[in-house]
Order: C-alpha cells, then sequence, then structure tokens
C-alpha cells in the first residue's frame, strides 16, 4: 500500500493536468515525486527552495491572482514556521489556500523535535475559518485532497501521515462517522488513532466515532451519540493532547458531562526511538489507551 504521501503527489500531478487553477508550491521537501509535474506545468510548480515563510507568502501571492493555491512541507515547517505567514496572507488577505503537510506528529524521529509538530492544530485554531483534515489511510487522504482542491477559495489544511488504519472509511470532508454502538459513553477517534482505538475499546459498551474532518468540529454528531446525558466522552486525537477538548465542551455545554482528551503530550521526548516507541510513550497504544479510558469510565461510576 502507498503512504499518504505518495498518494498526495499522484493525485496531485493528476490534477495539476486536469484543473488550470491548480497550483503547487514546494520547498524542497517531496520535490522529486513532482518533478514530472513540473516539467509538464511550469509555471504552476514551484520549488522556492527551504524558505517556509516564502513557501507560504508565494502561495498567498498566487491566491491573489485566482490561483487555488497547494503548500507542502513538513508539518514544523508549513504551519509553526510561517504562522505569522498564513495568519495574515490567506487570514488577513481575505484569500483561500491548501496547506497539506508531511510527517505529523512524530512520524520521522530520526529527524528529533525540529521535524515534528504536536501542535499544528492547535496553532491553526487559533485562527479563523480554516476547514482541517486528518486522513487515516492514504484512499482518505485522496478523498480529502479532492475535495480540499475543488473547495473554492476555502482555507483548508489535510494533514498527513505515515501511519494508517488498516482498511478506510466512507469519508466526506464534513461529519463524523460512527464504527461502534454503545450505551455508556463515546470515544471519539480522530484519523490514524481509529485502530488503536477499537482494539482498545474491544469489550466496552461505548459508542466509537470517527472523525478525518476536525475542523469544523461536528457538535451534531456527538451531541447524537451522546443522547440526553450524562455522558463521559474521550477524546483521541494523534497530536496535541486536549486540541479539541473546548470544542467538545462546548457542544455538550447544556448537558452533564465529562471530557478527556488524549493525545501527544507537552513533554518532549528526548530520544529519538520508533514511531511505535513515541506512540506508547504518549499512552496512545492499544494497552495505555485500554488503562486511560477504563480508569476514567471508573472514576465517573464512583461519583
Amino acid at each position: 500500500m502507498d503512504t499518504m504521501r505518495e498518494r498526495f503527489i499522484t493525485v496531485t500531478s493528476h490534477l495539476l493536468d486536469e484543473d488550470p487553477r491548480l497550483a503547487l508550491v514546494l520547498a524542497e521537501i517531496s520535490m522529486d515525486g513532482f518533478r514530472p509535474a513540473q516539467r509538464a506545468h511550469p509555471e504552476r510548480v514551484i520549488n522556492v527552495g527551504i524558505r517556509e515563510q516564502l513557501l507560504v507568502g508565494v502561495g498567498g501571492g498566487l491566491a491573489l491572482t485566482g490561483l487555488r493555491p497547494v503548500m507542502h512541507t513538513f508539518a514544523s515547517f508549513l504551519v509553526e514556521r510561517p504562522f505569522e505567514q498564513v495568519k495574515l496572507d490567506f487570514g488577513h488577505q481575505g484569500t483561500g489556500g491548501v496547506l497539506v503537510s508531511a510527517s505529523a506528529s512524530y512520524d520521522w524521529p530520526a529527524g528529533g523535535f525540529t521535524h515534528m509538530s504536536p501542535g499544528d492544530v492547535a496553532l491553526l485554531d487559533t485562527l479563523d475559518g480554516w476547514t482541517i483534515h486528518v486522513p487515516g489511510h492514504p484512499d482518505e487522504a485522496e478523498a480529502l485532497l479532492r475535495h480540499a482542491y475543488a473547495d473554492g477559495d476555502e482555507k483548508v489544511y489535510v494533514r498527513l501521515s505515515q501511519l494508517s488504519n488498516g482498511a478506510p472509511r466512507p469519508v466526506d470532508g464534513a461529519g463524523f462517522l460512527t464504527v461502534r454502538e454503545g450505551s455508556d459513553g463515546v470515544v471519539l477517534a480522530v484519523g490514524p488513532t481509529l485502530d488503536d482505538v477499537l482494539a482498545a475499546t474491544e469489550g466496552m459498551d461505548v459508542t466509537v466515532l470517527y472523525a478525518t474532518t476536525v475542523r469544523p468540529f461536528d457538535s451534531a454528531a456527538l451531541r447524537a451519540a451522546v443522547g440526553t446525558g450524562p455522558a463521559d466522552v474521550v477524546l483521541v486525537e494523534p497530536y496535541l493532547a486536549g486540541t479539541s477538548t473546548a470544542a467538545a465542551n462546548d457542544a455538550l455545554a447544556d448537558l452533564p458531562h465529562r471530557v478527556l482528551g488524549l493525545g501527544v503530550g507537552r513533554a518532549e521526548l528526548r530520544r529519538y526511538g520508533t514511531v511505535e516507541e513515541h506512540t506508547a510513550a504518549h499512552g496512545l497504544d492499544p494497552r495505555s489507551l485500554r488503562e486511560r479510558i477504563t480508569a476514567f469510565r471508573q472514576s465517573g461510576a464512583r461519583r
């Protein structure tokens, strides 16, 4: 199976042939995969080198000319380093474009903390009007990329990862999916966390929701899953823990509820390790998730 990043290269290359409005801006990352597209469309496939602020600035300029710019590099260099350009060149200027990241929270541990971005979604959450997609499988990545490219002049972030669930789910770029139904709590799994969440909650009487579009937050789906309350809700996100806790609390503001936000911890792990070791260290492997979810549910039962 190809990776999400490989699928991004394939899909975007094909769409550059089909859509004369689409433009791609790179900062060296993935350039080798896009060389055929650059030869075919030199005016719409631009490599600015390792200049990430310029990457976003050029994308913003292309948007002002009426093109649909796609900007791509590692998440830490796409959202965190050029955040001022993202804020001003798209938000302040009132333009639209698509940010497509790679490497996510800790997908390349050998790159160290400079190449990790667990806070990217939380950072974009400080800005208005961004749609955020977090696919959990290459097929979902393709569907969400196509949706993002065709999404008029909207501001969209597509967060790609090396991690993947075993099978794709039908995604529409909008609401949450119900994967398993239960009557004693809700667990919301985001993107590539779904398989581990399903393994962790096996045998539990909980509803499992699946989110690949996290902004806008699907408050209606969460409320429907919770019912009339009281309810325990666990959020399992592949980025900074607690990123969506406020959104979940707002969705359930008039109902008795508790929310536990699980995700990547704030403490920097100062060993390279493997992706699997980082997942376990952040308590996001199936065994750790089961222990944490069980403890949360039991603490509620003692109230």
